[in-house]
């Protein structure tokens, strides 16, 4: 378990890709248990541990997860959420390339529970919700893209149902459209930074994670990227 921040208050986990973040019908250990068993050890503390879960990740995608170590912390930053006060950079590679380089999307998202898919649409319609996200290409490879993307809103599977609608499905995505399986059962997005106002402290936090350091491909674009940063 790699932890990127930890307070008093807040505990941030760089979660791999296949983990779950919550318990589910598999029976996994979830990242929220690990977690748990991590303060309990770490701080020698009896009984039952408070640990919080204040936002969630697909299983597939990697990257930053928050949890609370303490009741106060939890439903100050479920507020900050709700409030939209979090800002999230997402960073996801692509087989295609965008034809445009940079773009803000709009759909109109609407899910499929039994199935655990969604599905956007150009045009409001019943029980659909209103979804939007920016991204810019920021790294390219001879065979791939790798996309920075901010979101505006949280739905269901939004970056990925959202750039396969533009012919970009993230790789691995094979629910959305891609071709080929990631090896490891993932697919190649990641929660790459997250900013906001610490909950208690009232100090700006700014956190990013790394790219997973076993991936040459996740190794290369990010080399891309900080090339064209600096151009």
């Amino acid at each position: 378990m790699e932890i990127i921040y930890e307070d008093n208050h807040l505990i941030v986990v760089n979660k791999a890709a296949g983990e779950i973040v919550q318990g589910d019908k598999t029976g996994d250990e979830p990242l929220l248990e690990r977690v748990r068993a991590y303060i309990k050890e770490t701080y020698a503390k009896p009984g039952n541990v408070f640990c919080g879960l204040v936002h969630r990740l697909d299983r597939p995608v990697a990257g930053l997860v928050v949890f609370a170590k303490t009741s106060k912390a939890l439903s100050r930053m479920c507020e900050l959420f709700r409030k939209g006060e979090v800002s999230k950079t997402y960073w996801a590679i692509t087989r295609n390339l965008p034809a445009e380089p940079q773009a803000r999307l709009t759909h109109w998202i609407t899910t499929v529970e039994r199935t655990n898919k969604s599905t956007a649409h150009p045009a409001p319609c019943p029980g659909a919700k209103e979804s939007r996200l920016s991204y810019r290409v920021i790294g390219r490879s001879e065979r791939y893209n790798l996309l920075e993307v901010k979101l505006e809103t949280g739905r269901k599977h939004q970056i990925r149902v959202q750039l396969s609608a533009i012919g970009c499905p993230v790789k691995g995505d094979l629910k959305y459209g891609d071709k080929r399986s990631n090896p490891d059962g993932g697919i190649s997005l990641m929660a790459r930074k997250i900013e906001f106002i610490h909950p208690v402290s009232r100090q700006p936090i700014s956190l990013i994670a790394p790219v997973p350091g076993g991936d040459p491909l996740w190794l290369a674009l990010e080399q891309s990227a900080a090339e064209n940063s600096n151009r």
